[in-house]
């Protein structure tokens, strides 16, 4: 059992319809830079009765523009684009209001690239060495309007969710300079881990959890994290009123 199917046992969906015949057909956009990948997923896709594939692309920015043009109700999005990366063309899709989901594709499971990709509004993730009948189920679960993640990224959302306390750390001003990442790495800096603790947690490097807390301290006016802490505490309080 493929870690996709995995993911389609736990749910209980099957990804079809009245008894399997899919009711209307899927219109989906193919974006990868390897020009042998795309024609392999487009001519898999075109095969399957549930699909439609309406373009392909070989770039972020052709993705964003074919999506634009015909609002498919999918992208089956590479993880790696040239010029427009990926993440981008998903935050640019959801901030457009274009009625697609989006399903990134990766070369392996990666896990900071997926949370990445959820955070910027992802609504699945897949990864090439997936067998094909196993991301069509996937695409076809997710324009259902269901997600599509990964055991691993569960896990980790539901430990965030179990240590975040009511109206405590986890409240957050609705308006703020720090970014959703900033604010992951500030809350975990008011329970007191520490670097090695943080990126543990966040899945990131320390050198990256050092670079996100010299950002935050800055955005905050302060010079150490004792003082963020503080800072924090008195943004929580405005949230609160």
């Amino acid at each position: 059992m493929s870690h996709l199917d995995t993911k389609f046992h736990h749910l209980g969906i099957e990804g079809e319809t009245n008894g399997g015949e899919p009711t209307e057909r899927i219109r989906i956009l193919i974006a990868d830079p390897d020009p042998l990948a795309r024609r392999a997923l487009t001519d898999s896709l075109r095969e399957d009765p549930r699909f439609f594939v309406i373009g392909q692309a070989s770039t972020g920015a052709e993705a964003l523009e074919l999506t634009r043009h015909y609002a498919p109700a999918l992208v089956l999005l590479a993880s790696h684009l040239p010029g427009l990366d990926s993440i981008s063309v998903t935050e640019r899709i959801v901030r457009a209001g274009i009625p697609t989901r989006v399903v990134m594709l990766a070369h392996s499971p990666d896990l900071e690239t997926e949370m990445r990709a959820v955070r910027a509004g992802a609504s699945g993730f897949v990864v090439k060495s997936d067998e094909i009948e196993s991301i069509a189920r996937a695409l076809a679960v997710v324009s259902g309007g269901h997600a599509i993640i990964s055991p691993e990224l569960t896990a980790v959302l539901i430990e965030r969710l179990r240590r975040t306390p009511e109206g405590g750390s986890g409240t957050r001003p609705v308006k703020s300079t720090l970014t959703d990442r900033e604010w992951e790495v500030l809350d975990l800096i008011c329970e007191g881990a520490t670097t090695r603790e943080i990126a543990d947690a966040l899945y990131l490097s320390p050198e990256t959890v050092n670079s996100h807390a010299k950002s935050v301290l800055k955005k905050l006016g302060v010079h150490s994290r004792a003082a963020a802490v503080e800072a924090a505490a008195l943004l929580r309080g405005e949230a609160l009123v």
